[in-house]
């Protein structure tokens, strides 16, 4: 369907530019240090585009901006424009904005698809997502040779066209004129956004210290280094796949639940694991577990009506996001006042802190 391919294309396009990161910042000269400021700019971007596309979701639907995509996904081809830190910080708040817009977007599409289909597959969306994330990295690997500038301007080119010839097939959801910008705070909205905010907390850590943790204290190679990565990126893409048959068994909440302390357990395994085989395996259950956290609640966020769908999941989504920010340099200051065995122990704690606020996933408002 059409929004499956969005999801698709959307991890596609948008994991192409990290890609070819190291490529950039080599031409640009940069050290660790100025690279670090420069990636503040896409979650910056990303934190200021989300409410209000959810507030702009609400009053005229999901459809026409999902449609629009073809516009936002040219903006992956800034970061090979960049001509030294400071450009290549606005060029990077240009990509998470974009990133931001269609997010919100297209996860409001999904939920509108999934109420009237009445089934579970919001998961499934999500799963389509990660599976392009890993298509679109497979393919940068593939195009090794190939120039930043004409690689991520061939992305951008597929991915417009690619979402363009969806665009027909998107359901008409239709706004609501005076419908509420932004989500009303109530107690069960801010424990969404906490449960939001472990998940994508842990997902962030792991993408930015699962390698540098495999090689410092578990003794692999730079070779094997990355597999906990592709464990990791590749479970979470099967549970996701298998996460809306689990909640239409289960529940949401009791999958949820699961999956954050199934989670926690996989990070456990891989930080008391002497060898590398098992570290991997214990990063790749770590994103089992993980992989129906975000969506479900995401999915949570919405049960308080159409309306209030849009604003809600933006509100959810952008305190997510922050955990996704703030997460990885939170464990570098940890690591150096401990080690990094010890302070990876917090994204751990974290997701059994999400596991106990599950029972917020009903539909319960208080």
């Amino acid at each position: 369907m059409s929004v499956t391919g969005t999801f698709f294309l959307h991890g596609a396009v948008f994991s192409s530019w990290y890609a070819r990161l190291p490529a950039i910042q080599e031409r640009l000269e940069l050290s660790p240090g100025q690279l670090g400021i420069a990636l503040f700019g896409a979650p910056a971007g990303l934190l200021v585009a989300q409410p209000a596309i959810g507030a702009l979701a609400a009053r005229i639907g999901s459809r026409p901006i999902v449609a629009a995509a073809p516009l936002y996904l040219g903006a992956v081809v800034l970061p090979a424009l960049a001509v030294d830190t400071v450009t290549l910080l606005l060029a990077l708040v240009m990509v998470g904005a974009a990133s931001g817009v269609l997010d919100i977007a297209m996860n409001a599409q999904g939920l509108a698809v999934e109420r009237a289909s009445g089934g579970h597959l919001f998961s499934s969306l999500h799963a389509a997502f990660s599976f392009g994330a890993l298509a679109g990295a497979g393919v940068a690997a593939a195009a090794a040779g190939v120039g930043a500038l004409p690689f991520l301007a061939a992305t951008a080119l597929v991915g417009a066209v690619g979402v363009a010839a969806l665009a027909p097939g998107l359901l008409h959801d239709r706004g609501v004129p005076g419908a509420p910008q932004f989500a009303r705070p109530s107690r069960r909205l801010a424990a969404l956004g906490v449960i939001a905010f472990c998940a994508l907390l842990a997902e962030g850590v792991v993408f930015d210290w699962s390698g540098i943790y495999l090689v410092t204290q578990v003794g692999t190679t730079a070779r094997v280094a990355p597999l906990g990565l592709a464990g990791f990126s590749l479970f979470m893409g099967v549970g996701r796949l298998a996460g809306d048959r689990a909640a239409a068994r289960a529940g949401s909440t009791a999958t949820a639940r699961g999956g954050a302390l199934i989670a926690a357990l996989g990070l456990g395994v891989a930080l008391v694991s002497a060898t590398p085989v098992a570290a991997v395996a214990g990063f790749a259950l770590m994103g089992a577990g993980l992989s129906v956290v975000f969506p479900f609640t995401l999915r949570a966020s919405a049960l308080g009506g159409h309306a209030a769908a849009a604003p809600s999941v933006a509100a959810v989504s952008t305190v997510g996001y922050g955990g996704l920010l703030v997460g990885p340099p939170v464990i570098g200051l940890l690591a150096e006042a401990t080690d990094l065995r010890a302070a990876l122990a917090l994204a751990c704690l974290l997701c059994a802190v999400a596991a106990a606020l599950t029972t917020h996933l009903g539909r319960g408002a208080s």
